[in-house]
């Protein structure tokens, strides 16, 4: 892992109401507070700053960018939290991935579990991985590498980072998964684009997008 640097972008605010706040998550930010002093300062720190009622309810990858929704009251948190574990949202990444992708779209169905003596990585295994599914569709492909859409079924750790690298394309950009040719990218090039979920407040399905930033 190289040394943690978070950006200092200010919060980028894409939704603000009486139950929910979303906001757009700068790549290179950990969500959540790691071990010590010197990985303390993340989003959901950044968030409560400026508002304080905010709860956690999900996460992404330190290295990935995009939609993250945080609850503004206990109800909230409770009703968003349900649909995360029941896979009522819906999540739509935007990946560059190495390589040219001859087929148009499929469905990646591998099982996925911590690789516990390289942790945090995450590997395929059929014997012990819990069941991990993600649908891929290419958005435009490339002679060396091909822009996808990512839709994931299941919410395992580096899901969609270990499912791609098994389909023999590497998301540009990952310090985990892939080669040197590909991990040459200036991060990794996975962003949340879209995140649709039912409002704490009546139920209504509403739509979150930030912009793709590659």
């Amino acid at each position: 892992m190289t040394a943690y640097n978070p950006p200092m972008d200010p919060l980028d605010v894409i939704h603000l109401d009486h139950e929910l706040l979303l906001v757009n998550k700068p790549s290179g930010l950990l969500s959540v507070p790691g071990r010590g002093p010197l990985l303390a300062d993340c989003l959901i720190t950044r968030v409560q700053a400026d508002y304080p009622a905010a709860l956690l309810v999900h996460r992404l990858d330190r290295d990935t960018s995009g939609v993250m929704v945080f609850a503004l009251s206990p109800h909230a948190q409770r009703h968003l939290g349900l649909q995360f574990e029941k896979r009522q949202t819906q999540k739509t990444y935007v990946a560059r991935v190495w390589g040219h992708m001859v087929e148009q779209s499929g469905t990646v169905d591998l099982p996925i579990i911590v690789d516990w003596p390289n942790r945090p990585r995450q590997m395929i295994c059929h014997e012990t991985g819990r069941a991990a599914q993600t649908d891929w569709q290419v958005i435009k492909s490339g002679p060396q590498e091909t822009r996808v859409k990512l839709s994931p079924k299941t919410g395992r750790s580096h899901q969609l980072r270990v499912h791609m690298l098994a389909l023999g394309h590497p998301i540009l950009g990952d310090p985990f998964y892939g080669t040197p040719e590909s991990q040459a990218a200036p991060r990794l090039m996975l962003h949340s684009h879209r995140l649709r979920l039912r409002h704490p407040d009546g139920g209504e399905m509403t739509d979150f997008r930030a912009k793709i930033p590659f």
